[in-house]
Protein backbone atom coordinates (compact mmCIF):
# COMPACT_ATOMS: atom_id res chain seq x y z
CA UNK A 1 0.00 0.00 0.00
CA UNK A 2 1.10 3.24 -1.18
CA UNK A 3 0.09 6.45 0.10
CA UNK A 4 0.76 10.08 1.23
CA UNK A 5 2.03 8.96 4.80
CA UNK A 6 3.81 6.27 3.50
CA UNK A 7 5.42 8.59 0.43
CA UNK A 8 6.23 11.26 3.43
CA UNK A 9 8.32 9.10 5.65
CA UNK A 10 9.87 6.51 2.89
CA UNK A 11 8.17 3.59 4.79
CA UNK A 12 6.39 -0.07 3.55
CA UNK A 13 3.52 0.63 6.03
CA UNK A 14 1.87 3.35 7.69
CA UNK A 15 2.01 2.61 11.13
CA UNK A 16 3.96 4.77 12.97
CA UNK A 17 5.15 4.01 16.75
CA UNK A 18 4.93 6.85 19.37
CA UNK A 19 7.59 7.93 20.79
CA UNK A 20 7.04 7.33 24.39
CA UNK A 21 8.89 8.49 27.15
CA UNK A 22 10.93 5.53 29.30
CA UNK A 23 9.86 3.09 26.51
CA UNK A 24 11.01 3.97 23.00
CA UNK A 25 14.80 4.12 22.74
CA UNK A 26 16.87 2.95 19.99
CA UNK A 27 15.96 -0.58 19.99
CA UNK A 28 12.64 -0.34 19.77
CA UNK A 29 12.62 2.51 16.74
CA UNK A 30 14.81 0.64 14.74
CA UNK A 31 12.84 -2.59 15.26
CA UNK A 32 9.83 -0.87 13.87
CA UNK A 33 12.15 0.66 11.49
CA UNK A 34 13.54 -2.37 10.07
CA UNK A 35 9.86 -3.62 9.87
CA UNK A 36 8.34 -1.80 7.40
CA UNK A 37 7.10 1.29 9.95
CA UNK A 38 8.36 4.28 11.46
CA UNK A 39 9.88 4.11 14.82
CA UNK A 40 10.30 7.20 16.80
CA UNK A 41 12.64 7.90 19.77
CA UNK A 42 11.10 9.18 23.11
CA UNK A 43 13.39 12.26 24.24
CA UNK A 44 11.36 13.44 26.88
CA UNK A 45 13.22 11.22 28.98
CA UNK A 46 16.30 11.44 27.77
CA UNK A 47 19.35 14.19 28.45
CA UNK A 48 20.66 15.97 25.73
CA UNK A 49 23.58 13.59 25.60
CA UNK A 50 21.50 10.45 26.16
CA UNK A 51 19.56 11.43 22.85
CA UNK A 52 22.60 11.76 21.46
CA UNK A 53 23.63 8.07 22.00
CA UNK A 54 20.55 7.12 20.83
CA UNK A 55 20.09 8.83 17.46
CA UNK A 56 23.72 7.36 16.86
CA UNK A 57 23.15 3.52 18.08
CA UNK A 58 19.42 3.46 15.84
CA UNK A 59 21.35 4.84 13.17
CA UNK A 60 23.75 2.05 13.13
CA UNK A 61 20.99 -0.70 13.65
CA UNK A 62 18.94 -0.17 10.55
CA UNK A 63 19.43 1.75 7.20
CA UNK A 64 15.44 2.93 7.55
CA UNK A 65 14.71 6.89 8.43
CA UNK A 66 13.47 6.79 11.97
CA UNK A 67 11.78 9.48 14.15
CA UNK A 68 12.48 11.46 17.40
CA UNK A 69 9.71 13.19 19.74
CA UNK A 70 10.30 16.16 20.77
CA UNK A 71 8.19 17.40 23.52
CA UNK A 72 8.18 21.12 23.43
CA UNK A 73 7.84 22.44 26.93
CA UNK A 74 11.15 19.98 27.40
CA UNK A 75 13.51 22.04 29.92
CA UNK A 76 16.58 21.69 27.26
CA UNK A 77 14.78 22.09 24.01
CA UNK A 78 16.90 23.83 22.37
CA UNK A 79 19.51 21.27 22.93
CA UNK A 80 17.53 18.58 21.83
CA UNK A 81 16.93 20.64 18.22
CA UNK A 82 20.41 21.45 17.98
CA UNK A 83 21.48 17.38 18.26
CA UNK A 84 18.69 16.40 16.09
CA UNK A 85 20.25 19.05 13.13
CA UNK A 86 23.85 18.20 13.60
CA UNK A 87 22.88 14.33 13.10
CA UNK A 88 20.53 15.22 10.38
CA UNK A 89 17.57 13.03 11.76
CA UNK A 90 15.41 12.83 9.34
CA UNK A 91 11.92 13.17 11.11
CA UNK A 92 10.16 14.80 14.01
CA UNK A 93 7.24 14.67 15.45
CA UNK A 94 6.64 17.67 17.79
CA UNK A 95 4.39 17.73 21.15
CA UNK A 96 3.05 19.75 23.89
CA UNK A 97 3.90 23.17 22.59
CA UNK A 98 3.71 25.63 19.77
CA UNK A 99 4.95 24.04 16.65
CA UNK A 100 5.64 27.94 15.22
CA UNK A 101 8.83 27.63 17.66
CA UNK A 102 11.04 25.39 15.55
CA UNK A 103 9.06 24.45 12.51
CA UNK A 104 10.93 26.70 10.36
CA UNK A 105 14.38 25.70 11.93
CA UNK A 106 13.95 22.57 11.42
CA UNK A 107 12.18 22.52 7.84
CA UNK A 108 15.37 24.55 6.90
CA UNK A 109 17.49 21.55 7.86
CA UNK A 110 15.18 19.43 5.90
CA UNK A 111 13.75 17.59 8.09
CA UNK A 112 9.88 16.53 8.03
CA UNK A 113 7.89 17.70 11.37
CA UNK A 114 4.47 16.50 12.42
CA UNK A 115 2.95 18.03 15.25
CA UNK A 116 0.39 16.21 17.93
CA UNK A 117 -2.68 17.83 18.27
CA UNK A 118 -5.78 16.77 20.51
CA UNK A 119 -8.53 19.30 18.56
CA UNK A 120 -8.66 20.08 14.91
CA UNK A 121 -8.04 24.42 15.74
CA UNK A 122 -4.51 23.45 16.88
CA UNK A 123 -4.24 20.73 13.57
CA UNK A 124 -4.95 24.34 11.51
CA UNK A 125 -2.23 26.03 13.72
CA UNK A 126 0.58 23.43 12.63
CA UNK A 127 -0.48 23.01 9.18
CA UNK A 128 0.10 26.80 9.53
CA UNK A 129 3.24 26.53 11.17
CA UNK A 130 4.68 24.48 8.07
CA UNK A 131 4.06 20.99 9.41
CA UNK A 132 4.04 17.98 7.18
CA UNK A 133 1.90 16.19 8.70
CA UNK A 134 -0.22 15.77 12.21
CA UNK A 135 -1.20 13.78 14.67
CA UNK A 136 -4.47 13.43 15.42
CA UNK A 137 -4.14 12.17 19.19
CA UNK A 138 -7.50 11.17 20.66
CA UNK A 139 -8.65 10.90 24.42
CA UNK A 140 -8.44 7.21 24.66
CA UNK A 141 -4.51 7.50 24.52
CA UNK A 142 -1.70 6.92 27.15
CA UNK A 143 0.71 9.78 28.24
CA UNK A 144 -0.29 13.54 28.10
CA UNK A 145 -3.41 14.31 26.12
CA UNK A 146 -5.99 17.11 25.76
CA UNK A 147 -7.76 18.67 27.80
CA UNK A 148 -10.82 18.47 25.52
CA UNK A 149 -11.27 14.54 26.13
CA UNK A 150 -12.50 14.36 22.60
CA UNK A 151 -12.42 10.38 21.55
CA UNK A 152 -10.16 9.01 18.44
CA UNK A 153 -13.90 8.62 16.89
CA UNK A 154 -15.01 12.66 17.11
CA UNK A 155 -11.33 14.02 16.54
CA UNK A 156 -10.12 12.32 13.37
CA UNK A 157 -12.94 12.74 10.71
CA UNK A 158 -12.82 16.54 12.53
CA UNK A 159 -9.36 17.42 11.79
CA UNK A 160 -8.88 15.23 8.34
CA UNK A 161 -12.17 17.66 7.07
CA UNK A 162 -10.24 20.91 8.84
CA UNK A 163 -7.03 20.25 7.04
CA UNK A 164 -5.36 19.13 3.64
CA UNK A 165 -2.37 17.38 4.97
CA UNK A 166 -1.86 13.80 6.04
CA UNK A 167 -3.82 12.89 9.07
CA UNK A 168 -2.61 10.26 11.69
CA UNK A 169 -5.13 8.73 14.23
CA UNK A 170 -3.56 8.18 17.44
CA UNK A 171 -5.24 6.89 20.84
CA UNK A 172 -7.10 3.76 21.61
CA UNK A 173 -5.43 1.65 18.59
CA UNK A 174 -3.64 -1.63 18.76
CA UNK A 175 -4.98 -3.80 15.99
CA UNK A 176 -5.50 -4.05 12.42
CA UNK A 177 -9.26 -3.40 13.07
CA UNK A 178 -8.85 -0.16 14.69
CA UNK A 179 -6.75 0.69 11.98
CA UNK A 180 -9.06 0.38 9.08
CA UNK A 181 -11.73 2.63 11.50
CA UNK A 182 -8.97 5.03 11.70
CA UNK A 183 -9.05 4.90 8.02
CA UNK A 184 -12.74 4.90 7.38
CA UNK A 185 -12.71 7.90 9.58
CA UNK A 186 -10.04 9.96 7.18
CA UNK A 187 -6.60 8.97 8.59
CA UNK A 188 -3.67 7.93 6.40
CA UNK A 189 -2.03 6.56 8.89
CA UNK A 190 -1.77 5.45 12.69
CA UNK A 191 0.49 5.95 15.24
CA UNK A 192 0.52 3.48 17.99
CA UNK A 193 1.77 3.31 21.64
CA UNK A 194 0.50 0.79 24.17
CA UNK A 195 0.94 -1.88 22.33
CA UNK A 196 3.87 -1.42 21.33
CA UNK A 197 5.49 -1.02 25.45
CA UNK A 198 4.45 -4.65 25.58
CA UNK A 199 7.16 -5.77 23.18
CA UNK A 200 10.88 -7.11 24.45
CA UNK A 201 12.55 -4.18 22.72
CA UNK A 202 10.49 -1.57 24.56
CA UNK A 203 13.07 0.05 27.71
CA UNK A 204 10.14 -0.03 29.81
CA UNK A 205 10.28 -2.08 32.86
CA UNK A 206 9.26 -5.54 32.99
CA UNK A 207 6.59 -5.03 35.82
CA UNK A 208 5.31 -2.26 34.43
CA UNK A 209 5.00 -4.46 31.02
CA UNK A 210 3.05 -7.26 32.96
CA UNK A 211 0.77 -4.33 34.84
CA UNK A 212 -0.13 -3.47 31.13
CA UNK A 213 -0.91 -7.01 29.79
CA UNK A 214 -3.17 -7.35 32.86
CA UNK A 215 -5.07 -4.10 32.68
CA UNK A 216 -8.94 -4.33 32.13
CA UNK A 217 -11.42 -1.88 30.95
CA UNK A 218 -11.61 0.91 33.06
CA UNK A 219 -8.32 0.30 34.83
CA UNK A 220 -6.74 3.72 33.52
CA UNK A 221 -7.78 7.30 33.95
CA UNK A 222 -7.46 11.34 32.66
CA UNK A 223 -5.63 12.91 35.68
CA UNK A 224 -3.91 15.83 36.57
CA UNK A 225 -5.95 18.37 34.44
CA UNK A 226 -5.13 21.03 36.44
CA UNK A 227 -1.19 20.66 35.48
CA UNK A 228 -0.82 18.95 32.08
CA UNK A 229 -3.28 16.16 31.58
CA UNK A 230 -1.84 12.59 31.40
CA UNK A 231 -3.57 9.27 31.20
CA UNK A 232 -2.69 6.93 34.28
CA UNK A 233 -2.70 3.38 35.06
CA UNK A 234 -4.70 2.94 38.31
CA UNK A 235 -2.09 2.35 41.42
CA UNK A 236 -0.97 3.67 44.93
CA UNK A 237 0.52 6.93 43.29
CA UNK A 238 -2.64 7.63 41.28
CA UNK A 239 -4.87 7.24 44.79
CA UNK A 240 -3.24 9.79 46.08
CA UNK A 241 -3.69 12.24 43.28
CA UNK A 242 -7.29 11.61 42.86
CA UNK A 243 -7.31 11.99 46.95
CA UNK A 244 -5.48 15.29 46.50
CA UNK A 245 -7.86 16.40 43.41
CA UNK A 246 -11.10 16.05 45.56
CA UNK A 247 -10.05 17.86 48.45
CA UNK A 248 -9.35 20.73 46.15
CA UNK A 249 -5.57 20.37 45.87
CA UNK A 250 -3.85 23.76 43.75
CA UNK A 251 -1.80 23.32 40.78
CA UNK A 252 0.98 23.35 43.29
CA UNK A 253 0.01 21.16 45.60
CA UNK A 254 0.05 18.23 42.94
CA UNK A 255 3.29 19.51 41.40
CA UNK A 256 4.98 18.33 44.75
CA UNK A 257 3.28 15.57 44.80
CA UNK A 258 4.37 14.75 41.36
CA UNK A 259 7.60 15.79 42.20
CA UNK A 260 10.44 14.69 40.11
CA UNK A 261 11.39 11.41 38.79
CA UNK A 262 7.86 10.06 39.05
CA UNK A 263 7.46 8.40 35.66
CA UNK A 264 10.73 6.80 35.70
CA UNK A 265 10.27 5.58 38.94
CA UNK A 266 7.39 3.77 38.24
CA UNK A 267 7.79 2.83 33.87
CA UNK A 268 11.78 2.36 34.28
CA UNK A 269 12.44 1.48 37.48
CA UNK A 270 9.16 -0.33 38.18
CA UNK A 271 7.86 0.63 41.40
CA UNK A 272 4.73 -0.35 40.47
CA UNK A 273 2.65 1.68 43.35
CA UNK A 274 4.48 5.08 43.95
CA UNK A 275 5.62 5.23 39.97
CA UNK A 276 3.83 7.20 37.09
CA UNK A 277 1.87 4.94 35.14
CA UNK A 278 1.64 6.61 31.61
CA UNK A 279 -0.82 4.01 29.52
CA UNK A 280 -3.52 4.02 26.68
CA UNK A 281 -7.01 2.82 27.20
CA UNK A 282 -6.45 0.02 24.67
CA UNK A 283 -4.15 -1.31 27.61
CA UNK A 284 -7.48 -3.63 27.87
CA UNK A 285 -7.22 -5.50 24.75
CA UNK A 286 -3.46 -6.34 25.07
CA UNK A 287 -2.11 -9.83 26.26
CA UNK A 288 0.74 -10.65 25.08
CA UNK A 289 4.78 -9.26 25.38
CA UNK A 290 5.67 -10.07 21.76
CA UNK A 291 8.45 -8.63 19.02
CA UNK A 292 7.78 -5.27 17.67
CA UNK A 293 8.32 -6.74 14.09
CA UNK A 294 5.54 -9.26 15.28
CA UNK A 295 3.15 -6.02 16.31
CA UNK A 296 3.79 -4.08 12.62
CA UNK A 297 2.72 -7.41 10.78
CA UNK A 298 0.27 -8.60 12.83
CA UNK A 299 -1.51 -5.29 12.85
CA UNK A 300 -0.69 -4.93 9.13
CA UNK A 301 -2.19 -7.65 8.16
CA UNK A 302 -5.25 -7.74 10.00
CA UNK A 303 -5.87 -4.57 8.58
CA UNK A 304 -5.93 -5.80 4.99
CA UNK A 305 -8.13 -8.51 6.08
CA UNK A 306 -10.40 -5.98 7.71
CA UNK A 307 -10.70 -3.74 4.81
CA UNK A 308 -11.30 -6.74 2.12
CA UNK A 309 -13.91 -8.41 4.40
CA UNK A 310 -15.87 -4.70 4.39
CA UNK A 311 -17.74 -4.86 1.13
CA UNK A 312 -19.49 -7.93 2.54
CA UNK A 313 -20.57 -6.38 5.38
Amino acid sequence: MQNRVTDLFQIQVPIIQAGMIWASGWRLASAVCNAGGLGIMGSGSMYPAVLEEHILKCKAATNKPFGVNIPLLYPDIEKHIDTIIRHRVPIVFSSAGNPKTFTPALKAAGITVVHVVSSSKFALKAQEAGCDAVVAEGFEAGGHNGREETTTMVLVPAVASAVHIPVIAAGGIATGRQMAAAFCLGAEGVQVGSRFVATPEASSHLAFKQAVLEAGEGDTVLSLKQLTPVRLLKNGFFNQVKEAEMRGASPEDLRQLLGRGRSKKGMFEGDMDAGELEIGQVSAIISDIKPAAEVVAEIWNEFLDTIHQLPQR
